[in-house]
Formats: C-alpha cells, sequence, structure tokens
C-alpha cells in the first residue's frame, strides 16, 4: 500500500491542510508567547476553521505518533525517588477518583433536571443515560462506547466531552500562566539529554507497548502503551534518552488537531440548550475541582498547581502536556489523570446501574 493509498480519496490534501494551518497558529500562538502553543494554536484554529465549514481532516497514525511520543517524554519523569512520592500519595489519588466520580454523577444528575422538559423525545431511561455519560469525567471515546451500550444517545455524549475538553484545555494553562505559575520541577538527565541509540531503543520498546495494549483492545493503548512501559524503564533506574523538543512540539500539534476537528458545522447545531448547559456546567466543575485540587494540597504540602492539574476535568493527554511544558509536578498530574481514567473506565457502568436503579424507584 501505498503512502497516499492510506488516504480515503481526496483525504490527503485536507489533512496537508490542517497541518500546515496548524503549524502557521502553533508559531503565531510561540510569537504571541501564549501557554502551550504549539497544541492550543492548532487546537483553536482547526476548531474555528472546521466550525466555519472548511474540510478539515485529522489522519488517525498521526494522532496515534503524537499520543505514543507523549506518553513516552511523562514517563521518563518517574525516577525511582519520584515513583516512591507518587506511591506514598495512594490515598490523595484515591480521594480524587472518589470525587471524580461524585462530580461526574452530580454533573449527570443537573443535567437530568435541567433537559427533562425539552428532550422529549428521549424516555426516561435514554435521558438517564445520555445526562449520566455526558457528565462522567472520563475518555470521550470510551464513555461514547458505554453510553450507547446503555440506549443513550451518543451523539449528545461525544459533544459534552469534546467541549469540556476544549473548554478546559484553553481555561486552565491560561489561568496558569496568568498567575505566573510554571518551573516546579527539577528536570532529570533522562529529560534533557538526547542519546540517539537511547532513544531508537526506547521508541522500539515503547512501540512493543503501545502494539500490545492495541492487540488487548486497552483504552488510549497509543498513549497508556509508551507510558505504562517508560515508566518501568525510568523506575529501574534506566536513563535512555529524552525526546527531541522538535518532536515534542510535533506530538503536541497533532493532538491539538485531532481535538479541533471534531467542531464540525454539525456540533455547533446539535442541541444548542445542551451546549450552553455543557459550557455552564464545566465551569462550575472546574471551579469545584480547584476548591478540593486546594484541599488537597493542605493535606499533602504538594504545589496547588500541580494538583489542580491533576483534578482537573479534562482529558489526560491535554493535562498531562500542560503540566510538561510549564514543568508543574508532571508526575504526580500524569498518576492523578491515568488512574482517574482507569477507575473511571472500570467503575463508571456499575455506579450507572446503581443510580438508574434508585431512580426507577
Amino acid at each position: 500500500m501505498s503512502f497516499l493509498s492510506a488516504f480515503g480519496p481526496g483525504s490527503w490534501p485536507r489533512v496537508l491542510f490542517t497541518l500546515l494551518l496548524a503549524l502557521a497558529a502553533a508559531c503565531l500562538c510561540q510569537w504571541l508567547n501564549t501557554p502551550i502553543p504549539w497544541m492550543i494554536g492548532p487546537l483553536v484554529v482547526t476548531s474555528m476553521v472546521t466550525m466555519l465549514g472548511a474540510r478539515t481532516e485529522s489522519w488517525a497514525p498521526l494522532r496515534n505518533a503524537g499520543q505514543w511520543v507523549i506518553g513516552v517524554a511523562l514517563g521518563l519523569y518517574f525516577t525511582p525517588e519520584v515513583g516512591a512520592l507518587v506511591a506514598s500519595l495512594w490515598w490523595a489519588i484515591a480521594l480524587g477518583i472518589v470525587w471524580a466520580l461524585l462530580l461526574g454523577l452530580g454533573f449527570g444528575a443537573c443535567l437530568a433536571r435541567w433537559h427533562a422538559g425539552h428532550l422529549t423525545a428521549l424516555s426516561p431511561a435514554q435521558l438517564r443515560s445520555t445526562t449520566y455519560f455526558a457528565g462522567a469525567i472520563g475518555g470521550a471515546s470510551e464513555m461514547t462506547l458505554i453510553a450507547e451500550r446503555q440506549g443513550a444517545r451518543t451523539d449528545l455524549v461525544a459533544a459534552s466531552h469534546s467541549l469540556r475538553v476544549l473548554l478546559v484545555t484553553l481555561t486552565i494553562p491560561f489561568a496558569m500562566q496568568f498567575w505566573g505559575l510554571s518551573g516546579l520541577d527539577t528536570l532529570p538527565p533522562s529529560i534533557r539529554e538526547v542519546q540517539p541509540l537511547g532513544l531508537l531503543g526506547l521508541a522500539a520498546l515503547t512501540l512493543t507497548g503501545a502494539l500490545l495494549m492495541q492487540r488487548l483492545g486497552r483504552a488510549n493503548p497509543w498513549f497508556m502503551g509508551a507510558l505504562v512501559v517508560t515508566m518501568g524503564v525510568t523506575l529501574c533506574g534506566f536513563t535512555l534518552s529524552a525526546i527531541p523538543q522538535a518532536l515534542s512540539n510535533a506530538a503536541q500539534l497533532v493532538i491539538g488537531v485531532s481535538l479541533g476537528v471534531r467542531f464540525t458545522p454539525a456540533f455547533v447545531h446539535t442541541a444548542p440548550r445542551w451546549l450552553a448547559s455543557i459550557v455552564f456546567a464545566t465551569v462550575v466543575m472546574m471551579v469545584l475541582c480547584a476548591g478540593f485540587a486546594w484541599v488537597l494540597s493542605a493535606l499533602t504540602g504538594l504545589h496547588p498547581a500541580t494538583l489542580v492539574l491533576g483534578a482537573a476535568p479534562g482529558g489526560i493527554a491535554e493535562m498531562a502536556i500542560t503540566a510538561k511544558v510549564l514543568q508543574l509536578g508532571v508526575p504526580v498530574v500524569t498518576a492523578f489523570q491515568v488512574c482517574r481514567l482507569v477507575a473511571v473506565l472500570i467503575l463508571a457502568e456499575p455506579v450507572y446501574r446503581w443510580w438508574d436503579g434508585r431512580q426507577r424507584r
């Protein structure tokens, strides 16, 4: 199969156009000194032109490669000393999981109350499943798949998660920059020094992990596989290589593009009242999560900025990238976000069945 035949008919010009547009936006944001310019610039410009009707496209292999690179880059922070610190915070991570489940349940209950009067085409059971999984703080694709099994309106669930991640990704980095928060991490040599042979070995090991995760049908296989393998290598005390900055920037760019292309004109016209309620609820969730982070900060002694990112109701890759670029406690943020993702994937459906049973009674 040739390179061009990997695309559908007429797809590769759209992919190229989207990447060039994203690159220009990233360079502009870097010149303007915005936070995480290589992700925010592509995310903003791609979502804007897509909503205006431009035919943008994200190529899945590029998105997977971006997640692979970011997974490796984050795993390099988990030195043995950092691993011991994260392990000692197991109780705080457990509290974060409970908090996320309760917050998602409350978000879903509010959506059900607000929309019971006008989403009349949905049965009571469909309304409950739609609003619950739209509120759950988990991966967008995973929550949408689970919601489909429960008979929910998957377009509303997917729209909720996409919009929430967009708002969190755009809001929190700018808030961190406004308050002058950055540079909390002490970077180990594995983060600073690029070793060509070590980089090739790391790529081979992490590619194997990603493909294994994909074969096993795990969530976010390219991110999680690379992260888990790199964490294992680094926790054992081996320093193979850092990730070149240009490669990290490119990974952020394609992840930003993959988020931005979701916001099609059809998305804008999907239940405007539903989208407005998601915006309002997301703002409230961010405020509540910031308050929860301040409480955890007082209990753990960690910097509030680190725990704000760890507790934020955004996507794992987006929050971890923010922590990496601003150097705000990358291992702690990654541990909080990864553990929450895994726990929500496991527990979201059982919690829904319990809540649905209570509502029926």
